[in-house]
């Protein structure tokens, strides 16, 4: 019982507890940016990429919710506009890194948008771990 606090309920800045719970976040996060995506590519006929970042904005806003809240409980900054500001600095180069991925697999090597979808935040969600976790949170 005293893991699973550890794992879920109790704050930590143990890197990997933390490691374990963005992961966790990241997939909420994923959910909501894959499902923006398919809904606005599929049934609304918006073009992938558009629908890549507009989906990724909504994501990213998912991610910082939840990773302020419950995974890193602490910021390296003074104030929360500050923290807001330098998360979604790194979130937009996260979401250029996406869409670069997703355009050079899809329009360049014809895979299905879907699954380029999956490569690029597989790639991104370490990018975007790792530059937080050093920049914006203790």
């Amino acid at each position: 019982m005293d893991f699973i606090q550890r794992l879920f309920i109790h704050k930590t800045q143990n890197s990997y507890v933390q490691l374990f719970r963005y992961g966790f976040v990241s997939v909420v996060a994923a959910s909501v940016n894959l499902g923006g995506l398919v809904i606005l590519k599929q049934y609304a006929h918006v073009d992938y990429l558009l629908a890549a970042t507009l989906s990724f904005v909504v994501g990213l806003i998912t991610n910082y919710i939840l990773s302020a809240l419950w995974v890193f409980h602490s910021s390296k900054l003074d104030k929360r506009s500050h923290e807001l500001l330098l998360f979604t600095l790194i979130g937009l180069v996260g979401l250029g890194l996406n869409d670069l991925i997703l355009w050079t697999l899809t329009s360049g090597f014809g895979l299905f948008y879907v699954l380029s979808w999956i490569v690029a935040t597989a790639i991104v969600y370490f990018w975007n771990f790792g530059i937080r976790k050093k920049f914006v949170f203790n």
